[in-house]
């Protein structure tokens, strides 16, 4: 197989969807590795570095997408790469549908088979290649919240872990998943004063035998959101609905009982946000005020720091990308459940449930395309 690596072109994105280690990994495999020029650069690899490793570097992402069997990117494709995409064209990315319609109806109309990295399953459960990043992003949260509760940022100008004889800020987490435990981890290891939330009563013991006395698991509820948010001075919208939107926890009705200068970090971003008044940050612009409050929702944190995402999410997406090019994407997906479960649209039929449920569209099981 012509596997089609490409550079990132979203605002801000340095990472990179496979490293020369990978490309190395696809020639034992006897699959040709195509490699936009520069597609590495923003994660510390040369294209000196491919071409040693044996992949042939081309100048235009035109033509990646013209001689490619598979293309794979980090973040979805942009507007601008709409038109290169091929029937039958293999595009392995996270992707993100049901929070973009109209990515969502642009790529019904390009044929092509797209699988998603948010998901895909692995053999015992969970999100294998969202967890990487969800680690990321979780921790990157905490460190955010801390930055903007800065007041030069418009913040409340208070240090999470406060000093001596001073009280630190109060964090609250909404999720217990990956993204909330590690941003719950980051918080309280700074000294914050956290509270996580979630509804499984299985996490929440988990929660309670790993977390440190400073960070207390509570089962959520509107009313407990509503109470803990009018104390918080940094909130961390961790919430994931698998392959659907995420449901809106703080309204903006319920600014007015929150302290001015609360910092709302919004790592859901990417599947719509779970605060009422998100929408989609830059890394260039990465917050905004709405009634005093301050909104973080950059919808790819982890390419602020692409050295450690880039080795992250690659390490987790290699086999399966192996496994897609050895076998063909069709008898990949029958012999793997879990990667049966990235496939979200071949050709124009919507075969994740959750991406035509978020906008009315017909639904087709996957193992009706295969």
């Amino acid at each position: 197989m012509i596997v089609g690596v490409l550079k990132e072109i979203k605002s801000q994105e340095n990472r990179v969807c496979m490293t020369p280690a990978g490309v190395e990994v696809m020639k034992q495999h006897g699959h040709s590795v195509l490699v936009e020029a520069s597609a590495g650069a923003g994660s510390g690899f040369s294209d000196a570095d491919y071409q040693a490793a044996g992949a042939k570097v081309v100048a235009a992402q035109s033509e990646i997408y013209a001689q490619s069997d598979m293309v794979m990117h980090v973040k979805e494709p942009q507007p601008s790469e709409y038109a290169m995409v091929r029937p039958g064209q293999i595009v392995f990315t996270y992707f993100h549908f049901a929070a973009d319609e109209k990515l969502t109806r642009e790529f019904m109309k390009t044929g092509a088979v797209s699988i998603a990295y948010e998901t895909v399953t692995g053999p015992h459960g969970g999100l294998p290649l969202l967890t990487p990043m969800s680690e990321v992003a979780g921790r990157m949260a905490a460190q955010e919240a801390a930055k903007y509760n800065e007041r030069v940022h418009g913040g409340r100008g208070i240090l999470l872990g406060g000093v001596t004889g001073v009280a630190p800020a109060t964090v609250l987490v909404l999720g217990g998943g990956i993204v909330g435990t590690n941003a719950a981890m980051m918080a309280a290891g700074l000294g914050a004063k956290v509270y996580i939330l979630d509804m499984n009563l299985d996490r929440l013991r988990y929660l309670s035998e790993i977390m440190p006395k400073n960070c207390t698991p509570l089962m959520s509820s509107p009313a407990m959101i509503r109470e803990l948010s009018a104390q918080a001075d940094a909130i961390i919208g961790a919430v994931l609905v698998v392959g659907a939107k995420a449901p809106k926890l703080i309204t903006r009705e319920m600014f007015k009982d929150m302290k001015p200068g609360c910092v709302l970090v919004d790592v859901a971003i990417d599947q719509g946000g779970c605060f009422e008044t998100s929408k989609a940050t830059t890394h260039s612009d990465p917050i905004y005020e709405v009634d005093g409050i301050i909104h973080y929702c950059v919808a790819n944190m982890p390419g602020a720091v692409p050295i450690t995402s880039t080795m992250a999410l690659t390490n987790a997406t290699l086999p399966y990308a192996l496994q897609i090019a050895d076998k063909g994407w069709k008898a990949a997906c029958k012999e793997n459940v879990g990667l049966k479960n990235g496939l979200n649209m071949v050709g124009d039929k919507i075969t994740f449930k959750g991406v035509a449920d978020a906008f009315g569209l017909p639904y087709t099981p996957a193992d009706a395309c295969l």
